[in-house]
């Protein structure tokens, strides 16, 4: 048990004692000097959280690297472009069959749009703009 828990149970049990001693009347300043403690505990973690949270966003944006992905995994590519290619030979066969060329067109269009999100997805900015760093170099007259 966390030392923060142990302090917070002894909080309460004084409280509740206070609450004994002194009468109901007093229950209400009781309970809202208790809760303000619990607020503040509260507000005290949230905000070593966020710290840290923002610090690791500072940290990911400084060495430029993306955050990483739980689903971003070699399995899941290759098994995606193994799945797409196999599902690429009856679409071949359905677009060609009904409309011939321009259904074989659209069917891979549909395939090469489908594998063009999936990679964008997976590799934010592959299709973005490159950004050059700014800096004095020759190349910036």
């Amino acid at each position: 048990m966390d030392t923060r828990d142990t302090d917070l149970k002894k909080e309460l049990n004084a409280t509740l004692q206070a609450r004994g001693e002194l009468g109901a009347e007093y229950e209400s300043a009781l309970v809202d000097s208790f809760l303000e403690k619990v607020d503040q505990r509260i507000d005290g973690a949230v905000e070593r959280r966020l710290r840290r949270h923002l610090a690791e966003q500072q940290m990911t944006a400084t060495r430029g690297a993306r955050s990483p992905r739980a689903t971003d995994s070699f399995g899941e590519r290759f098994g995606f472009g193994i799945v797409s290619l196999v599902l690429a030979v009856p679409l071949s066969a359905i677009g060609a069959g009904t409309a011939h060329l321009p259904g074989l067109i659209v069917a891979w269009a549909g395939i090469v749009g489908v594998n063009a999100v999936q990679a964008a997805r997976t590799n934010p900015g592959l299709f973005g703009r490159r950004h050059r760093p700014s800096g004095n170099d020759d190349w910036d007259d």
